[in-house]
């Protein structure tokens, strides 16, 4: 009597860890973030010259903090992808989970320190690099492979900004509140291609495409109307 053994592969679980990305998918993945590295190196002199026209030097330092912690991830993320397997492209990678942590507290800094400022906006500046501190040391000391555990603190930060909504609401016009809420979507939305859908075909590279048009809008909403 011969046994027959199904060996049928489970659907792919939201939970699972992100598969190995292939060489076509990795040049996909390294180009968006790319093409994200130039738009932010072009930005910059844009935001730092309108910052400086209308707000403070605080608000300058804030924006300038916005502009280098984008540079640093989408440098460390493109290297990252470009890389051959090797001590090199694990280095990068550590870099660009640290820089998702910065880039999140350097997209709140410029609010912070520009339209909120006072009471509500050094507390949320000390709350959110509090968060993106212990963010660095938690993935340093107690990384995990799982894309839904390595995603979810970077959701709760992104949305800590609701605590803040009313004097947000007060300061900003609905145009610039649309902005940071689109922003704050295409961020989330892109998780789903991260964390759930990483075993798409090219679906990181989707991933970096939410990413830069999250940091677009955000960009944008910094310079119309970060002061």
């Amino acid at each position: 009597m011969v046994i027959k053994r199904h060996n049928k592969k489970p659907a792919p679980s939201i939970v699972s860890r992100s598969r190995l990305q292939s060489p076509t998918e990795e040049i996909a993945n390294s180009a968006v973030h790319g093409f994200g590295l130039v738009a932010m190196v072009v930005a910059t002199p844009l935001l730092i010259r309108r910052a400086a026209a209308v707000g403070d030097a605080v608000f300058v330092a804030g924006v300038w903090v916005f502009c280098a912690s984008a540079i640093i991830l989408y440098f460390s993320s493109s290297l990252y992808h470009a890389l051959p397997a090797g001590r090199e492209k694990r280095f990068f990678l550590a870099l660009d989970y640290y820089a998702i942590f910065l880039l999140i507290a350097g997209t709140y800094t410029p609010f912070t320190l520009g339209v909120l400022r006072g009471a509500w906006g050094w507390s949320l500046f000390a709350v959110i690099w509090g968060l993106a501190a212990a963010g660095i040391l938690l993935k340093m000391f107690a990384a995990s492979d799982n894309p839904v555990r390595t995603a979810l603190p970077y959701l709760l930060m992104g949305w800590v900004i609701v605590i803040a909504i009313k004097p947000l609401i007060e300061m900003v016009p609905l145009s610039g509140l649309i902005l940071l809420l689109a922003g704050g979507l295409f961020y989330s939305f892109g998780v789903l291609f991260y964390a759930g859908l990483s075993w798409v075909p090219f679906g990181h590279a989707v991933w970096h495409l939410f990413v830069c048009a999250g940091t677009g809008c955000h960009a944008v909403a910094i310079y119309r109307y970060g002061v």
